[in-house]
């Protein structure tokens, strides 16, 4: 299926910095709680990330990936997921965050 320019501008993926990450022991399946800046036109966002195969808890603060920040609110469980954080499958299906190769400002828009 082939898109416009424009159908790819209407999804809004940014950057942002994890600030926090925390365990989600209620999710169904192995999950982290981040919370996430994006810099002072977005804010802080919370996301669910089933990042738990490739990474610790600790590693995460101070870490900046992609997200996709205007998907409408998903509930998990008890949580909100506010932002969908973008990641790639290992030769396993388990998921690699997405993040720029150098430090960029929070917020900056992928195009």
């Amino acid at each position: 299926m082939t898109i416009t320019y424009d159908d790819f501008l209407k999804v809004d993926i940014r950057v942002g910095t994890i600030t926090a990450a925390e365990p989600f022991p209620e999710a169904r399946k192995p999950a982290y709680k981040l919370t996430v800046d994006f810099g002072p036109e977005i804010g802080t966002k919370r996301s669910s990330a089933q990042i738990t195969r490739h990474y610790a808890l600790d590693e995460l603060v101070g870490r900046q990936v992609l997200a996709v920040v205007n998907f409408p609110p998903k509930r998990i469980g008890p949580f909100t997921s506010e932002v969908l954080c973008l990641g790639l499958p290992d030769a396993e299906g388990e998921v690699v965050l997405v993040g720029p190769g150098q430090t960029v400002p929070n917020g900056g828009r992928l195009y």
